[in-house]
């Protein structure tokens, strides 16, 4: 038993040796694995440290030498034509007043510092620590507050390098950062960066040339705390904040910069606040600088250098290439400073104009202002004005094509209408012109078709409509992108470079290129940078098409607002556009009835597009009110147009295969419809529709319109029947004849029916539009009624009372008076008793007929001829007695039909149904 309780033991102690064993293996096999982990990352660690130390001394072994000539020198920049070769002007270099850094004040250099670079005195030109409080400032303050860049880097990269944004170049920037703090003082380098950097158009460079250019300072010490901190936010984007031309930018840049120099304990808070009170405009000189040749043009180009680059065009020694057209800019420098070309109403009066190529949106020509100076305002590039009617094919007729593929007929009525918030809309005319086609509602300018093509696009599809052009619609009277935008009614408006943009988008088959003055830039160490803007589709070729065909008709059409455009040869397409001053406006400024505030037309060709806004700068200055005034744009667009195009090719608008042209009835329902044969041609028109979209039904308009017109005749012509009937008895041959003829009736049948006071009643005729009858022997006493009928409505009626005829008394012998009784009585008084009576009777009758002669018997064999008219010369005996009928039956002439003459009476009027 012993035995078995030590082998029991021995297996326990061996169990648990296993299972302490395999702890011990476990934890070595996981301090194993961690080591290792370790270890590679170190390894990694190392390995990237060292592929990043060479790296970055690849990156930096061809950067530029720190050359002290670069660092103060100014290279100019040479600004080339379209053609690549001819040089327009040279800036920079010149307009430079270099001042050492004990000349320049503690204010300055405070503002600056405190804008540009707080920690300028603590880094070795790069700061770490600043690259990411760059990012919270620009949260906290807004964007632009505080840049990334040191003071260092932005001299380093004004002198040696290209903007290009590039890892490379940003780590020889860096690189040559360090070198230049280690070769220069602080003083030295903020003494070299304000003495380089760009303040404004009209090549101002440099502290102390600026503060000479915007407030008359010769020496650096008389500017103002409110004057520095206003100079020290240029740099950033001198003309988006220079206060010639944008004061209120301008003026939140100032007080940005106060704010920074209060934060940072350069000033106090009272001090940013009591300068933020100070006018920004306050203490502007007068420009001196007027308008020299291309200067327009140089400031825009000026304008996107710093937009696209970092680059400073006046010591950077720029190859800068550009779009320029010389004749075109120097005819429109011409038109813009004198009368020569256009005659303007007065001095105040100012326009802006942009020439664009269609194809790829280079600018030929500006025009920036009527007696423009150097950094004035560019009515061209910097105002923004309501467009008016002009963003109809934007924010309309556009989408509407775009997205509802409406056709250019497509009807729309104009009626009552209104805001979807239940503000009623009217048209410039104040009435209503019922269904029209969206063509004609475009070339009318009607403003109620137009909200009505908004609302059908929807707001969401016109807004993104109108980016794809280009154009960043802001709120309106504090509604998001609200429905008055669809008729120009905007608070900030557009540029006339901006709307030019859009349009040429229709002329290039839906194509946009943003306008621009530059292609590329070639910087001192031969790098280059592309700066022609890419090409995107902004819409179908379809829309394009067909919204350029219905501005077509704004020109062209009898009805069109913009047909004082027209230019022989040229296919022009286009649209006016006005906007008008507030009633608030209007009584503060005492404008009239009739005066305006905006007149534009942009307009182009297959080649070019031309915007041109014409109006006053401020409200205090003017109104546009004559008729003269109001064609004013359009003046200018037929001048600079004809200028621009001739020598070119003209061209013609491309029909896409995409679009087909049909033949449609002109719009007069809420339906388009192909013509019916019925459909005269001048209701007919031909029309675009995007393919398989055209109509297949064929109008019924006319059709119907046929048809009724038809029964309408049909009306007429039973009321112009007439018939025609004659009746009247015979003593002679004892018989009452009857006549009757029907005038008009052409293919209607006739009824002739008879009754009697007797009872008797007949037909006498049936189908014959004339004739005659007889009814022998008639019961005396009675009284016989005719009644004509017709097909198509005549009727006429006639009727006769048969006389009752005395018995003469016996014979006597002699008579009374002494005679012999066997003497007849004379023929003649007989006669005459006899026919007393029935006249007598005939004067119940209308009319009184002639009689037949009573002699003239019919020939019996001869048949009558239903259409034959009376022979009022046959059958006369005398005495104006016709002779009875003799049908030959012995039936007293009953039978109309067989063996009867015509009578010789003529038929008269009796009235008609």
């Amino acid at each position: 038993m012993s035995d078995n309780y030590r082998s029991r033991e021995e297996r326990r102690r061996a169990m648990n040796d296993s299972k302490t064993k395999s702890n011990t293996e476990g934890k070595k096999k996981k301090g194993s694995i961690f080591r290792k982990i370790i270890a590679a990352i170190l390894i990694l660690g190392i390995v990237g440290v060292i592929a990043g130390v060479g790296t970055f001394f690849a990156l930096v072994s061809d950067a530029p030498k720190v050359d002290e000539s670069v660092l103060k020198d100014s290279f100019s920049s040479k600004i080339y034509a379209n053609d690549g070769k001819t040089v327009i002007k040279e800036v920079g270099g010149e307009k430079r007043t270099y001042v050492q850094y004990d000349q320049i004040p503690q204010v300055v250099k405070n503002a600056f510092i405190a804008t540009e670079d707080v920690r300028f005195y603590k880094h070795n030109g790069i700061d770490f620590y600043r690259i990411g409080g760059a990012v919270v400032a620009n949260f906290k303050e807004g964007f632009g507050s505080e840049g990334a860049s040191t003071i260092t880097q932005q001299v380093v990269k004004n002198s040696f390098l290209s903007p290009e944004k590039t890892i490379k170049r940003k780590v020889q920037e860096m690189w040559l950062s360090y070198q230049l703090e280690r070769k220069y003082s602080k003083q030295q380098i903020l003494e070299m960066y304000l003495n380089k950097i760009y303040f404004s158009t009209g090549e101002v460079y440099g502290i102390a040339k600026a503060a000479e250019s915007f407030y008359g300072v010769k020496d650096l010490n008389d500017l103002t705390l409110d004057q520095a901190a206003m100079l020290a936010g240029l740099p950033k984007a001198p003309s988006t904040y220079n206060p010639y031309q944008n004061p209120e930018n301008a003026t939140k840049r100032r007080n940005t910069v106060l704010n920074l120099m209060a934060k940072n304990g350069f000033i106090t808070q009272q001090e940013a606040d009591q300068a933020k009170q100070t006018d920004v405009q306050e203490n502007l000189i007068e420009p001196k600088e007027t308008t020299s040749k291309y200067d327009v043009f140089v400031d825009q180009v000026i304008k996107e250098i710093e937009e696209k680059t970092d680059a400073d065009v006046f010591s950077a020694g720029l190859e800068i290439y550009t779009t320029l057209n010389p004749d075109a800019q120097s005819y429109v420098d011409q038109l813009m400073n004198t009368n020569e070309i256009v005659n303007y109403p007065n001095e105040e009066f100012q326009a802006g104009l942009v020439v664009l190529d269609n194809e790829t949106g280079a600018v030929q020509a500006i025009g920036g202002g009527r007696n423009r100076v150097a950094r004035g305002l560019n009515f061209a590039t910097d105002i923004e004005r309501q467009p008016g009617s002009t963003i109809k094919p934007i924010l309309d007729y556009g989408p509407a094509v775009e997205y509802l593929k409406w056709s250019t007929a497509e009807p729309i009525k104009d009626e009552p209408h209104q805001y979807s918030n239940g503000v009623q809309i009217r048209n410039y005319s104040r009435n209503y012109k019922g269904w029209v086609s969206a063509r004609e509602a475009l070339g009318r300018s009607l403003n109620i078709p137009a909200l009505k093509a908004f609302q059908a696009a929807g707001a969401d599809r016109a807004k993104e409509f109108a980016t794809g052009l280009g154009l960043e619609l802001e709120k309106s009277q504090g509604e998001e992108f609200a429905e008055a935008f669809s008729i120009g009614g905007f608070t900030q408006g557009v540029t006339t470079m901006e709307l030019a943009g859009a349009y040429s988008a229709f002329a290039n088959e839906g194509v946009y290129n943003a306008p621009h003055t530059v292609t590329k830039v070639k910087f001192p160490d031969g790098t280059e940078m592309d700066l022609s803007p890419k090409p995107k589709r902004a819409m179908q070729d379809y829309t394009a098409f067909m919204v350029t065909d219905m501005m077509k008709s704004v020109v062209e059409a009898p009805y069109g607002t913009g047909r004082a455009v027209r230019t022989p040869g040229l296919e022009i397409a286009g649209k006016t556009g006005t906007s008008n001053f507030s009633q608030n406006e209007k009584i503060k400024y005492n404008i009239p009835d009739g005066g305006v505030k905006d007149v534009w037309f942009s307009g182009f060709t297959p080649k070019y597009t031309i915007s041109v806004w014409t109006g006053y700068e401020k409200n205090s200055d003017g109104f546009i009110y004559s008729e003269n005034e109001k064609a004013m744009a359009k003046t200018i667009f037929k001048k600079v147009i004809t200028h621009v195009s001739q020598g070119e090719s003209k061209g013609t608008f491309k029909q896409p295969d995409s679009v087909i042209k049909r033949a449609v009835e002109k719009v007069s329902s809420k339906d388009v419809k192909k013509p019916s044969g019925a459909t005269p041609k001048t209701s007919i028109t031909y029309e675009y529709f995007v393919r398989g979209t055209e109509p297949t039904k064929v109008s019924q308009v006319f059709i119907e319109k046929e048809k009724k017109e038809q029964k309408e005749k049909e009306k007429q012509e039973e009321k112009n029947v007439k018939a025609k009937l004659n009746a009247a008895f015979n003593p002679g041959a004892n018989a009452i004849n009857v006549s009757w003829s029907v005038e008009n009736a052409k293919n209607a049948k006739v009824t002739v029916n008879m009754t009697s006071s007797t009872g008797d009643s007949r037909e006498l005729a049936n189908g014959r539009t004339s004739g005659s009858a007889s009814i022998s022997a008639p019961t005396a006493g009675a009284t016989y009624s005719f009644s004509l009928t017709t097909s198509n409505g005549g009727s006429a009626s006639a009727s006769v009372k048969v006389p009752v005829v005395e018995e003469e008394p016996p014979e006597t012998g002699q008579n009374p008076e002494g005679g012999q009784e066997n003497e007849q009585p004379d023929d003649n008084d007989s006669q005459d008793e006899d026919e007393k009576k029935p006249e007598e009777d005939e004067e119940e009758n209308s009319e009184q007929p002639q009689q037949p002669d009573q002699n003239q018997q019919p020939d019996q064999n001869q048949k009558p001829d239903e259409n034959q008219q009376p022979n009022q010369n046959q059958g006369n005996n005398g005495n104006g007695n016709p002779a009875p009928p003799n049908n030959g039956n012995g039936n007293g002439g009953n039978n109309p039909n067989q063996g009867q003459q015509q009578p010789n009476n003529p038929v008269k009027d009796q009235p008609s149904g």
